[in-house]
């Protein structure tokens, strides 16, 4: 390898994984708050209007994916580096208001760049060029949504209410919630584990290939798994989505913890054999959901983890086909 990289080195970087796992969550269920947010808007301030929730809202989900493609992008050259890119992800601060996740986002956002540019000069000290041409990239990405975020931080915005407690609420209790936020964690947990997956396979399929076929075709079993993988991460990202959006409807708070802990593999075999399992667990998890939310009533949880099952199970079965 032409860069000789360190321990620390490898470090810095997965430290920047850290932080773009962390902001991916943190916008993506502030995107997914939003709804809940413009149910309490203050008609008479204007300022407060309908139209600058879904704006902030559509640019939390634009960002939210976005950071998880930078976050992509860093665990690709640190497995191209030789390291192993870290599936922890730094604590999300989520807050209440407009001006609440725009001040937590500002933070984010300049403890990013601080940490971007230490990383930009010591990939220049050692001459890993590629890396330094990734992180201006990335770089000038986050000084795009600091200024945006901090076109908001000033907001005069209504304090979060409670809602009215009535005998529709009732069957929201803490219990359910503690349920529902399983799948929140669950989602969290395969977003970050086929992310990293992705780009560990994107490697095997440069290094791997073991017959002429492989080499004649320039495909083998990592690339495929790879691109199955990045299709079935987009979907996660929309159940986390919509079951946090639920959460959060409900007057309850979504959990921004994984669980199970993501976990890898080294092979595409080993890839598959763990995301069948959590394919498996999830649909387990989910079923017990649907039959909870039918017992209490709530025809809109079930619905929507109705849905969410099917695209599970055919999660699960992709993966299957791949096992045999």
């Amino acid at each position: 390898m032409a860069v000789k990289v360190t321990f620390e080195y490898l470090t810095l970087l997965n430290q920047a994984v850290s932080r773009e796992i962390q902001v991916s969550i943190q916008y993506m269920l502030q995107h997914t708050k939003m709804e809940k947010l413009i149910r309490k808007v203050v008609p008479e301030n204007i300022l407060l209007d309908k139209t600058t929730y879904e704006a902030m809202g559509k640019f939390l989900k634009e960002f939210a994916i976005q950071e998880m493609k930078h976050a992509a992008d860093i665990m690709e050259r640190i497995y191209y580096l030789g390291g192993e890119a870290t599936t922890k992800g730094n604590l999300p601060m989520i807050g209440n208001t407009l001006s609440e996740f725009a001040r937590n986002g500002v933070r984010a956002e300049e403890e990013a760049l601080v940490l971007y540019r230490q990383i930009i000069e010591a990939a220049g000290s050692i001459g890993d060029w590629e890396t330094r041409e990734t992180f201006e990239k990335i770089y000038s990405a986050e000084e795009m949504h600091l200024f945006k975020f901090q076109e908001y931080t000033e907001m005069n915005d209504e304090p979060e209410g409670k809602g009215v407690e009535s005998e529709w609420r009732l069957i929201f209790t803490d219990d359910y919630f503690t349920l529902l936020n399983k799948a929140v964690a669950a989602e969290i947990s395969a977003i970050i584990q086929y992310t990293n997956q992705h780009e560990k396979a994107n490697l095997l399929n440069m290094r791997r290939k073991d017959t002429a076929l492989e080499v004649i075709t320039e495909n083998n079993k990592a690339k495929t798994v790879s691109e199955l993988l990045k299709k079935t991460f987009m979907v996660e990202m929309e159940h986390l989505e919509k079951i946090s959006e639920r959460i959060y409807l409900l007057e309850g708070e979504a959990t921004v913890v994984p669980d199970p802990l993501p976990k890898i593999g080294e092979t595409a075999d080993e890839f598959l054999r763990l995301d069948h399992k959590a394919e498996n667990d999830a649909i387990v998890l989910y079923r017990g959901i649907i039959a909870e939310a039918l017992k209490r009533g709530d025809t809109t949880t079930r619905h929507m983890f109705e849905g969410i099952v099917i695209q599970e199970e055919e999660h699960y079965w992709s993966f299957d086909d791949y096992l045999r």
